[in-house]
């Protein structure tokens, strides 16, 4: 008779991992309002354009800006379809937006880089032709427009985060700014208030330091004063509980002196 060997180990999978794998993590959707998208590209807005109107300006829970409900008139049956638009600041209900190659450079309208000059702000850029927006979405976010080259069919944008991005000239953007800007000016100075903020997203909030756990629970924790003991720094291809702190890390430290902007280089 062999007796199976007491295969048992020690120890326990840290938060990073059950982030991946537990159920607990997941986003909360069930009060969301939809997926907020440009309108699915076609031939009346590769050639002219397209009118819509906004029927209302909506709160989307764990979302900072607000959303626009867009109602257009379906080309080819008799129908309405409603889209999910980003709100731009200056935006009301009953207002007409137009979208296509030939809209004029109005606030929340969409048209594609080619047609929008130099040092325009627009929000909401596609990174590729037709995926309906991926730049510059979040609340009181901005892009601006620093230059096309023609020969290429690019437009180089500066980004929210100060980083440049070209693109090609046929993507779409909203033009325009993304309303609810100034949320984070506001202190939330209470944690009922950041639970709330956060339970309408996802479970990420109270976040517990490494050092503040016992030696079980993280590579950081322990010791008879709260201190890392070994860098902080740590390999990509770390086994994934070893995987904690700055991963794969270029540079440390503070960020020192003036941060060059985009408009200072070019």
């Amino acid at each position: 008779f062999f007796q199976q060997p007491n295969t048992a180990t020690m120890g326990k999978y840290v938060q990073a991992q059950r982030k991946g794998k537990s159920p607990i993590f997941k986003a909360h959707i069930r009060t969301r309002k939809g997926a907020v998208k440009l309108r699915s590209i076609d031939y009346a807005e590769r050639r002219g354009y397209v009118r819509g109107v906004i029927k209302d300006i909506m709160h989307d829970p764990g979302r900072g800006a607000p959303v626009a409900k867009v109602q257009f008139l379906n080309a080819y049956r008799y129908k309405r379809d409603t889209e999910l638009m980003v709100a731009t600041e200056g935006m009301y209900t009953g207002q007409f937006i137009y979208c296509g190659k030939k809209a004029t450079l109005t606030i929340g309208n969409v048209l594609p880089l080619r047609g929008v000059p130099e040092g325009t702000i627009v929000c909401n850029v596609e990174a590729e032709v037709g995926d309906r927006g991926a730049f510059a979405r979040g609340s009181g976010c901005f892009a601006v427009v620093i230059s096309h080259d023609e020969d290429k069919g690019t437009t180089r944008l500066r980004l929210p985060s100060g980083g440049k991005k070209t693109v090609k000239s046929d993507v779409r953007a909203q033009i325009g700014v993304v309303a609810g800007g100034g949320r984070t000016d506001k202190p939330l100075l209470k944690a009922g208030r950041a639970y709330h903020k956060y339970a309408v997203k996802r479970n990420c909030w109270p976040k517990i330091r490494g050092v503040a756990k016992n030696p079980v629970e993280h590579p950081f924790g322990g010791g008879n004063h709260q201190h890392i003991g070994r860098p902080s720094t740590v390999s990509k291809a770390a086994p994934s509980g070893r995987k904690v702190g700055l991963i794969g890390a270029r540079r440390t430290g503070r960020l020192r002196g003036v941060k060059k902007l985009g408009q200072d280089r070019d």
